[in-house]
């Protein structure tokens, strides 16, 4: 008898185009899906070069792509340096698989580095927790070792029973001997392990079905031991020896551990050593990394893990509920979310921040579906749109297992401690921990109070030195002359030199005319508009007088106190697009006008820029917290909604929509299925918030909301229907408690104004009824008829608050239905800005289509200011009107939808760095002052250093 040779390499050839074809057809779908192997040598040893060339050739022809990283300097690499790229590859998603060609340089820990790949990227499969598992009863490896799971593939291929047959292993290795020896047993073979040291091993082989030699000895097994054995046996030859062979041309031959020429006269099947069970390691390696590949496609099982509600009723405290809740540790949140390690820092185990650099790795994703949460106008009950949008967010990512962000406002501590308290949703629909949440977060708004605050300082400093000092002077200090000699300009001084039209670069060269243009910026102390901030409700600070100290030698001057989320750094963080954006909007902020010209003095003309740009370096990056069910939340900016933009940054929604998106070349059904959505609040009310959201946010986005979300109570409705006045803390009169359809059915004309605005946009509506426990049917069907009769989509439901995502079950599967089955193509801005519109008509514009105004007066303050800002330019900016969120007017006390009235406008201020213009109407404030009885007084810290009650 004379053995069929088992070809290894043909079968090997088979597997790698069964691999190409079965990728090409996942790139069918999935056009960016590609397999990626690293390979790491280190060193220039020719036998390593040799399998590395075979495992490269290998994955071109199996339609893999194969990464070579190469230290080549062997002797001198560090276990450090090739820990850190081991490192970068396990956090970079692209890359599936990783393998460490062995054997290294012995100045090298082989363990510590092989063990460092990660065990779901090991497709070597010699890991420990690889081979772990394999060894455990019932263990699951992720990959089984490439020659041991070749060697069960060849004998698979050529029809081999393992079950039931006496099977011998010659080598006991754990690269080899060991694990094959587990695979046989796993198939229900017979198995006998043997070594070197094994007594009599040709007794074993006269009664084996299946004999494996890995013992790394040329020619050991011989092929008389096979005599007698009457079984058809089959050997698979593992060794990989040289010997030395005059004839070849390198003098060296390769040959196995089996005596081949002999063995093969008494045995059925055995393999050839080359061309045996060498390709078979290198296809496994390849099959390993497709199947590493595939486990990164979007699965069926849940996307976060969920962490379960304990529904109580009477639904408990905010903080109660907050502070029975353990978080997940941020990095699971992050991981689950989809960023790498090395794109997230952890702030703290609840709280983390995103690097801007995850954009230019999702570049090329297509954007989730863009879902803006606004109200109808507020009343002291509130419409809960924080709550919508947390439980919204909760029902998608954790029952109807959707990719989700939920993108909030941070909020600021002047509301929390004065009469509106936090911003974390409510009930069962939270941010967590929500005392962090509304309190320092990553400190955030410290560094915009800083940042503006310097700029404060740098404004009234140069005014006083420039009023104390002539030109000569003046200029060799703002330009000094370093220890070496040398003297240069700094960035924003060549800017300044630029603006003026002075080309020199070289201090020394100026004339005295040009020192004096550049050294005085004139600035006209009543054009100053740039004020102090501070995160506080303290209405003292509304008007004070700054220098009265003796060293200020009578430079005074009458200022006063924004809140910080209403400086203007704040709207600029919320509306940038990058860091280098940041540093161009700091730069453009003005500050004033010059005495003599006119013209606008900014913050790069007095040098500011760079420096606020260094401290909100980290404020730039969004910050990532939780909802009480364990789905992502992005808490960024938090700019005042009253006189800003009132929206969550750019910067987080963008990052959002591309960790929510998928990839631009699948098909158009595969996009549907895997899109996610990204939740974010305007404030107040449609008309004040999304109306700023639409017509400045998206603008300096680019972004366009896929559906508007009002959210309404029954309560608040009945509030603009007429019904009694309710005060905080008060308690409701039963108006409120009691069905009263018709005061519901007149209230419901302030939803209808707000959904008719919201359409003026060519964008869908959804109604989400925030439910209450005094509601009754009939009042949620007369706002659902209301709704729809006034051209929403949908009009639903829920019961979030009481039971957190589930309760939005319902209003979810909406959104979800009109996301995709509704467009926003023919969106339109409300008003253009490159059209030759004026200022009074955007705001005209704004105050007749949104507020219901049959005209606006212009004071002459507001008059004055718009002639200047003609003047300099600026006549093309969107506008921000800061007005009253009680009423759709400028009055507080107009409830319902007030018409025929007159909008006054008392002042218009510049945002130019933030690219906008604002209206102050009637009496609004630019800071808050606290009530009789404020909320900090509710607030301590017990004994275990948790803070109680906060609401």
């Amino acid at each position: 008898m004379t053995a069929q040779l088992i070809d290894g390499k043909s079968v090997a050839l088979s597997i790698r185009e069964e691999i190409a074809t079965e990728i090409a057809q996942i790139q069918n779908d999935q056009p960016d899906f590609k397999p990626t192997l690293a390979i790491i040598q280190v060193g220039k040893r020719e036998d390593s070069n040799t399998y590395v060339r075979m495992k490269r050739k290998a994955a071109v022809e199996a339609n893999i792509d194969a990464q070579f990283i190469h230290f080549d300097n062997g002797d001198t690499v560090t276990e450090q340096e090739i820990l850190e790229k081991i490192d970068a590859l396990n956090a970079d998603p692209q890359v599936h698989g990783i393998i460490v060609q062995l054997p290294l340089p012995k100045n090298l820990d082989e363990d510590k580095i092989t063990s460092a790949v990660l065990a779901t990227k090991d497709v070597d499969g010699f890991g420990p927790f690889n081979i772990g598992e394999l060894n455990k009863r019932n263990g699951h490896p992720h990959f089984l070792p490439c020659t041991p799971k070749g060697i069960i593939e060849l004998l698979s291929r050529y029809n081999v029973e393992l079950k039931g047959a006496n099977s011998v292993v010659i080598g006991r290795s754990d690269i080899v001997g060991g694990p094959v020896a587990e695979l046989l047993k796993s198939g229900n073979s017979t198995v006998t392990v043997l070594h070197s040291y094994s007594k009599d091993i040709p007794k074993y082989l006269k009664d084996a079905d299946i004999v494996i030699v890995a013992i790394g000895k040329p020619g050991f097994v011989r092929g008389e031991w096979f005599e007698g054995n009457n079984k058809e046996c089959v050997v698979i030859d593992v060794g990989t020896n040289y010997i030395e062979d005059k004839t070849r041309k390198s003098g060296m031959r390769c040959v196995g551990d089996v005596e081949f020429d002999e063995v093969k006269k008494h045995v059925k099947l055995i393999t050839h050593v080359p061309g045996g069970v060498g390709p078979m390691t290198v296809a496994m390696l390849m099959q390993n990394t497709l199947v590493a590949a595939k486990k990164t496609l979007h699965q069926d099982g849940p996307i976060f893990s969920i962490l379960p509600l304990n529904l109580e009723t009477p639904v408990p405290s905010d903080y109660e509920i907050s502070r029975k809740q353990k978080p997940k540790e941020i990095t699971q949140i992050a991981s689950e979310a989809g960023l790498l390690p090395s794109e997230f820092e952890p702030y703290g185990s609840t709280k983390g921040k995103i690097k801007l650099d995850i954009l230019n790795r999702l570049q090329d994703k297509t954007n989730g579906k863009y879902i803006l949460v606004t109200g109808i106008t507020p009343t002291p009950l509130g419409e809960g749109k924080s709550t919508t949008t947390v439980g919204l967010a909760q029902a998608l990512g954790a029952h109807l297992n959707k990719k989700v962000y939920a993108n909030v406002r941070q909020p600021s501590m002047g509301p929390t401690f004065g009469i509106k308290g936090g911003a974390a949703g409510g009930g069962y629909s939270q941010v967590i921990p929500m005392d962090e949440f509304n309190l320092h977060v990553t400190g955030d708004i410290h560094a915009i109070s800083m940042a503006n605050n310097l700029l404060a300082a740098a404004i009234d400093t140069r005014m006083f030195h420039e009023s104390t000092q002539k030109d000569a002077p003046l200029y060799r200090r703002l330009v000094p002359t370093a220890k070496d000699g040398s003297r240069k300009f700094t960035k924003s001084m060549l800017r300044r030199l630029e603006k003026l039209g002075i080309n020199k670069t070289d201090p020394n060269e100026l004339t005295e005319e040009e020192i004096s243009k550049f050294a005085r910026l004139n600035i006209d102390p009543e054009t100053i508009t740039w004020r102090r901030v501070v995160d506080c409700n303290d209405r003292f600070l509304r008007g004070i007088t700054i220098g009265e100290a003796p060293t200020e030698r009578g430079f005074t001057r009458k200022t006063g106190f924004d809140i910080s989320v209403a400086s203007e750094c704040m709207a600029i963080l919320a509306l940038c697009n990058s860091l280098e954006d940041m540093r161009e909007r700091l730069g453009k902020i003005v500050v004033g006008a010059n005495k003599e010209t006119g013209e606008p003095v900014t913050c790069e003309d007095i040098g500011c820029a760079g420096a606020m740009t260094a401290l909100l370096k980290d404020a730039i990056k969004p910050n990532v917290m939780q909802t009480l069910e364990g789905t992502p939340v992005l808490v960024h900016a938090g700019p005042f909604a009253n006189i800003s933009i009132g929206a969550s940054s750019v910067l987080a929604d963008k990052i959002a929509l591309k960790l929510t998106g998928t990839t631009a070349d699948a098909s158009k059904e595969l996009q549907e299925k895997n899109a996610g959505y990204v939740i974010t609040e305007a404030g107040f009310d449609f008309t004040m918030g999304g109306e700023r959201f639409i017509n400045i946010k998206c603008r300096s986005s680019g972004l366009v909301p896929d559906v508007i979300i009002i959210v309404a109570t029954v309560r608040a409705l009945k509030v603009h229907g007429g019904g009694p006045e309710v005060k905080a803390g008060a308690p409701l009169p039963k108006e409120y408690t009691v069905e009263n359809l018709d005061l519901l059915r007149k209230g419901c004309a302030n939803l209808v104004k707000h959904i008719e605005n919201a359409k003026q946009y060519n964008l869908p509506v959804v109604v989400a009824i925030n439910k209450m426990s005094s509601d009754t049917d009939k009042e949620h069907d007369i706002i659902r008829e209301e709704s729809l009769k006034a051209g929403a989509s949908e009009a639903i439901v829920s019961n979030h608050w009481e039971e957190g995502g589930k309760g939005a079950v319902d209003l979810a599967q909406g959104v979800i239905r009109v996301a995709h089955n509704e467009s926003n193509s023919d969106f339109k801005f409300l008003y253009e800005t490159d059209t030759g519109l004026s200022i009074e008509d955007k705001i005209t514009k704004i105050a007749q289509s949104m507020y219901g105004a049959k005209d606006v007066e212009f004071l002459p303050e507001a008059q004055k200011k718009i002639e200047l800002y003609k003047k300099q330019g600026f006549s093309n900016l969107p506008i921000c009107i800061a007005k009253t969120q009680y009423s759709l007017s400028h009055d507080a006390s107009l409830k319902g939808v007030p018409t025929g009235f007159t909008f006054p406008i008392r002042d218009i201020r510049i945002a130019s760095g933030a690219n906008y213009l604002y209206a102050l109407a009637a009496e609004i404030q630019t800071i808050p002052g606290l009530p009789t009885h404020c909320g900090f007084m509710n607030i301590e810290v017990n004994d275990d250093g948790e803070i109680e009650g906060m609401f």
